[in-house]
């Protein structure tokens, strides 16, 4: 008897062995990424830090002049406060350009004379990617190094030996990657820019060299040396062989909604798939973001009020690794070797409105449910989903390549983001899902999209709701989802944007679509009792506007936003000029511009017929917001009655336009006039540009 219960017990727990058994884990789909592209990307966000000679010649792109490393001299040089200023603003790591396509070194290499050894700074004794590397060890950060493949001032550059190889590419590019990659610690990512080959000093020649930037590096060499000195990089590469990591074809800060970590290993990238990727990719090529706080990449006093703002800012954030990439935020480094306060400024508001976003998950360890778990296994439960570990996953049967999850909020729960995560490490496979609120018992659709990838995050119109569907509506296989998140972002309260078309009609919008907006026309202090916005306002004379946008929820209330008109412009004609854009100088916005034809020479003018006389006390005007050209310094402002006999109001100059290319307005003696004249006689950059945004006049 004992021996027959035995051998039942046995055999029962065979069964169970075995039901268990059959519970697999899904196996890969597709690509795969590597461990080293796991742990990038779970980085998502880090800083790019540009700094050369450039910053000095007030240059983009350096030349490569030798003496201009005699210009090279920070007068107080911090690393320690870039490494600070990027941990707090969330940041994991850094990626320095160690060499810009000036060649200018800024560690003392052995490969070149134009370095730091021969600056002012230190008297040629500092080391700055060595002093950074220390700092980025002291704050906890990642160190990575940029490092241009193209180089203007060496004179080997370009030219090939006899055999057929690059004496540039042997002697000087793979050293200089060599010294950065064994004298400074773990470097997380090498970065190659595209840009190769033209104009440049090469060591006197001063004359432009090509180069075939697919197999002049001779990449498979320079990788497999790289690899070998860092097991554990990544490397970033828009040039010949496919590398670990894509460019997604645009410096503005956004990747496409649909975006596949996938790329094939041979052939040509076009925009559309260095935006999107490759749905069935043969390689795991994700993509990285990458966009400047500022215009340029590089400093210049000019841009110090062109930093982007808050909500551009958090644009870039959920354009970037919510939609499946990284984030990477260039701080170009100023004269005096430190990130601009501005820059600093707006990036740890970025950080405190992210913080403040995603402060609490209401999805965590709610109860969910699943229309489907793989082999009715608690190990892929729907519960996994939200139990806030990487690791742990919700899967669904081999042959299911459809379903729905479920959370269950308990009670009513406001909420304006959702963040979903797929397990990578088995491949990326969700093409479309759907998300739906449960809103007095009947199903809302909030969003329809299509890929998910290591995360995707969607931010809607604030719902109020007891359940969420999330639905995958189509997969390449089994859906493995390591994360779902669900939170209640609070309304960016950022002064309201006050703008007025050339009709006279005055738009205010606020950051947050959200927010309520209140609003005066007398100049008084605008409160939550104040006229409420709800469209465009029909102002023709003279108006002060001040605008509030108000939380509701909250009680909370932004900073006043407020700009004052003169007359409006809707009777304004440009006279004289067959191009219609050049009506963009009068039509209120200031995104819009227009430049004199590129065959015109200075003095140029630009005649404005106001419509009728009016009493005239002073002008305005706004250079290009777009493009750092045609910025008139110089001017001479007429007036006249009938277009014919003109008489001069005022000349003068717009005094430091170049570091601050905002409104500049000039008062003279009123005077009654229909036509106005401004003449532009001399811009910043010494040539025969003249550019405007707007024209504006000040009237009594």
């Amino acid at each position: 008897m004992i021996k027959a219960n035995f051998y039942t017990t046995l055999l029962y727990l065979c069964m169970i062995s075995s039901c268990f058994a059959q519970v697999k884990a899904p196996g890969p789909v597709g690509p795969t990424p590597t461990e080293n592209q796991v742990r990038w990307q779970e980085m998502e966000y880090y800083a790019f830090i540009h700094f050369s000679t450039n910053t000095f010649t007030d240059q983009e792109w350096g030349y490569g002049e030798a003496d201009d490393a005699k210009l090279f001299n920070p007068t107080n040089l911090d690393c320690d406060q870039w490494a600070r200023v990027c941990k707090n603003s969330g940041m994991k790591g850094i990626i320095v350009t160690a060499k810009h396509h000036s060649g200018f070194c800024l560690w003392p290499t052995e490969t070149t004379e134009y370095s730091i050894k021969n600056s002012p700074w230190k008297d040629g004794k500092g080391d700055i990617i060595g002093d950074l590397a220390k700092a980025c060890s002291k704050y906890g950060l990642k160190l990575g190094i940029y490092i241009s493949p193209w180089d203007r001032n060496n004179p080997s550059y370009g030219l090939l030996d006899s055999d057929g190889s690059a004496p540039y590419v042997k002697n000087v590019f793979r050293k200089q990657i060599e010294e950065c990659l064994t004298k400074y610690g773990d470097v997380f990512e090498i970065w190659f820019d595209g840009a190769n080959g033209g104009d440049g000093y090469y060591g006197g020649a001063r004359t432009s060299r090509k180069i075939d930037r697919t197999s002049y590096y001779d990449w498979a060499n320079t990788y497999k040396m790289i690899r070998k000195i860092q097991p554990k990089i990544v490397i970033w590469n828009d040039n010949g062989d496919r590398a670990d990591l894509r460019w997604v074809g645009t410096e503005s800060g956004y990747v496409g909604e649909t975006n596949w970590s996938l790329l094939n290993a041979k052939g040509d990238v076009p925009h559309d798939m260095l935006a999107h990727g490759v749905e069935n990719g043969d390689s795991w090529v994700p993509g990285e973001v990458n966009t400047s706080i500022r215009p340029g990449w590089f400093y210049h006093e000019y841009e110090d009020s062109r930093v982007k703002t808050l909500p551009e800012l958090l644009k870039v954030y959920y354009s970037s690794f919510g939609r499946n990439g990284t984030m990477l935020l260039n701080f170009p480094i100023d004269k005096t070797g430190q990130i601009h306060r501005t820059d600093e400024k707006a990036a740890l508001e970025l950080a405190g409105a992210v913080k403040e976003a995603f402060a609490v998950d209401l999805a965590k360890k709610m109860k969910a449910n699943a229309s489907n778990v793989r082999g009715e296994s608690k190990e892929f439960g729907a519960d996994r989903a939200l139990d806030g570990d990487k690791n742990t996953y919700w899967a669904t049967d081999d042959e299911v390549k459809t379903a729905s999850l479920i959370i269950h909020f308990g009670a009513p729960k406001a909420f304006n983001r959702f963040l979903a995560q797929e397990y990578i490490q088995l491949g990326q496979r969700v093409k479309s899902f759907t998300i739906e609120a449960l809103v007095n018992g009947k199903w809302e659709q909030l969003d329809k999209q299509t890929t998910i990838g290591y995360k995707r995050i969607l931010s809607f119109p604030t719902v109020t709701a007891s359940q969420l569907r999330f639905t995958i509506t189509d997969s390449k296989a089994s859906p493995v989802i390591s994360n779902v998140s669900v939170y209640n972002a609070p309304q960016i309260l950022e002064a309201p944007q006050i703008t007025r078309a050339k009709t006279g009609e005055i738009t205010i919008s606020a950051s947050d679509k959200e927010s309520q907006i209140f609003y005066t026309l007398d100049g008084s202090q605008p409160t939550k009792k104040s006229m409420r916005y709800n469209q465009p306002i029909e102002v023709e004379n003279k108006v002060s506007v001040r605008a509030i946008a108000y939380d509701l929820v909250s009680g909370k209330s932004s900073p006043v936003g407020e700009e004052q008109f003169d007359i409006s412009h809707k009777n304004w004609k440009i006279v004289g000029v067959e191009d219609e854009k050049a009506n963009n100088i009068i039509d209120g916005n200031k995104n819009s511009y227009w430049f004199q034809p590129k065959n015109s020479k200075l003095p140029a003018d630009i005649v404005i017929d106001l419509g009728e006389a009016q009493n005239l006390a002073g002008f305005r005007y706004l250079p290009s917001q777009s493009r750092n050209a045609g910025i008139i310094t110089n001017y001479q402002f007429s007036v006249s009655s009938d277009n014919k006999q003109w008489r001069v109001a005022d000349e003068g100059e717009f005094s430091n336009i170049k570091n601050n290319p905002l409104w500049q307005v000039k008062k003279f003696a009123p005077v009654k006039a229909r036509y106005i004249k401004l003449v532009a006689t001399r811009n910043t950059q010494e040539n025969d540009e003249a550019g405007y945004a707007e024209i504006d006049v000040v009237t009594n």
